[in-house]
């Protein structure tokens, strides 16, 4: 999800440039039949989200979320549903994903 909001400084601006690199590789490979699919999680159960206390997607449920998504050609796989929220909310008020904001 910090591919498309600001909660996080530098971390949320790099995600955010892998999102616009994912999309112009997929439109530089495509004439050589090369697919591109990204790939968005949150936190994922793993040794390097150990001392992170926030909820976790299993490791094999990403895997697997990814895999299908490359199989089927998808151009974005949106592994965890506060990235499949934060993405639905682009289209709206930024208001909404920054409710802090709000006056």
């Amino acid at each position: 999800m910090l591919s498309w909001i600001a909660l996080n400084g530098s971390r949320s601006a790099s995600r955010a440039a892998l999102w616009t690199t994912s999309n112009s590789l997929r439109l530089e490979l495509a004439p050589r039949g090369v697919g591109v699919t990204g790939l968005h999680v949150g936190h994922v159960d793993t040794d390097m989200a150990a001392d992170v206390d926030a909820p976790k997607s299993s490791p094999r449920d990403v895997a697997r979320q990814a895999l299908d998504g490359v199989e089927a050609d998808a151009f974005e796989v949106l592994a965890v549903e506060v990235s499949r929220r934060v993405k639905a909310g682009l289209s709206g008020d930024p208001a909404a994903l920054y409710p802090q904001l709000a006056v």
